[in-house]
């Protein structure tokens, strides 16, 4: 199996155009499952395996989603099997996959936002860097990956928009606010980028906008890292993560009117079903926020509302 999962995933890779993130997931998921079946031979495995490994998956109190995930990545492997004649029959025909749980996405209050964004320390290069990340996840709700991947390039300072690479690697050009233009322009232009300093390198990689301790690239698990340092920081009693800012954001533009066809094509969601999810986080939200334009600079109120709009 090992040879025939490299194949799966260089065709993933150059014919599919699957991002690295994408990329990862499906070799971790092949992994476990290779793991689970390296007794038996590729043309071996049937349906009676794959209920096993559900079984195995269970008994171990897999969370549903990961084992959502790993039946997914295991339907695209045998389905590319087959389509490359490697296998005579698809032992994942017969498999249905258990049900999602509902899951309604965790949004953060403007004073939690504000709580949060004044734990870096904006004194030293890496907490103006991290301010500037939160600033722009904030403003722009970009997912992780999208931020990681920004490029100088990508960036227009002058009609503050960010030129973003998504899921397949579908572009998109986002505004952003001029609070957050301004950070990122401050950031990129900081005095200490290019030198080296107590906790830090100088710039290596001359095209990223964001950098690592070492002057490359920064990682999502970097970003995760941070701001579970910051979470304990700012003694919230919540799981925030990169990806709440996200949910944070989108229900932040809900609620001072912002229509969800508008949201769904600043988030980049492939389906306005998936958009829909945010009409249920904030009791707040009525019939006629759907109708209501984007709320204008003058309807500013409070630091965090002042985000959403300069």
């Amino acid at each position: 199996m090992k040879e025939t999962k490299i194949k799966f995933l260089d065709y993933l890779r150059v014919v599919r155009n699957a991002s690295e993130h994408t990329l990862r997931n499906y070799k971790l998921d092949l992994q476990a499952f290779e793991a689970y079946s390296r007794e038996i031979a590729l043309d071996k495995i049937d349906k009676k395996t794959i209920r096993g490994y559900l079984s195995e998956l269970n008994l171990k109190q897999i969370k549903k989603r990961t084992i959502l995930r790993r039946l997914s990545s295991l339907r695209s492997f045998f389905k590319y099997l087959m389509k490359e004649q490697i296998l005579p029959f698809n032992p994942m025909e017969e498999i249905e996959s258990p049900k999602a749980d509902k899951t309604i996405p965790k949004s953060l209050s403007y004073d939690q936002v504000e709580r949060l964004f004044e734990q870096p320390d904006i004194t030293t290069y890496l907490g103006f860097r991290d301010r500037c990340i939160m600033e722009l996840f904030y403003s722009s709700g970009l997912r992780i990956s999208e931020l990681i991947g920004l490029n100088r390039s990508d960036f227009d300072a002058v009609n503050f928009t960010l030129r973003v690479r998504g899921k397949g690697k579908k572009e998109r050009v986002i505004p952003i606010t001029k609070n957050a233009a301004v950070w990122v322009t401050d950031y990129l232009n900081h005095p200490e980028r290019e030198n080296k300093g107590e906790d830090h390198q100088p710039q290596v990689d001359a095209q990223a906008v964001f950098l690592n301790k070492w002057g490359t690239r920064l990682t999502v698990r970097s970003v995760d890292r941070g701001f579970k340092n910051y979470l304990l920081r700012s003694g919230l009693a919540l799981k925030i993560t990169p990806h709440t800012i996200r949910h944070t954001i989108a229900t932040h533009w809900l609620e001072k009117g912002m229509d969800l066809k508008t949201i769904q094509t600043l988030l980049g969601h492939s389906s306005l079903v998936t958009t829909t999810i945010y009409t249920q986080v904030s009791p707040k939200l009525k019939k006629e926020v759907y109708e209501k334009a984007h709320p204008s600079a003058q309807e500013k109120n409070g630091k965090a509302i002042s985000r959403i709009l300069s």
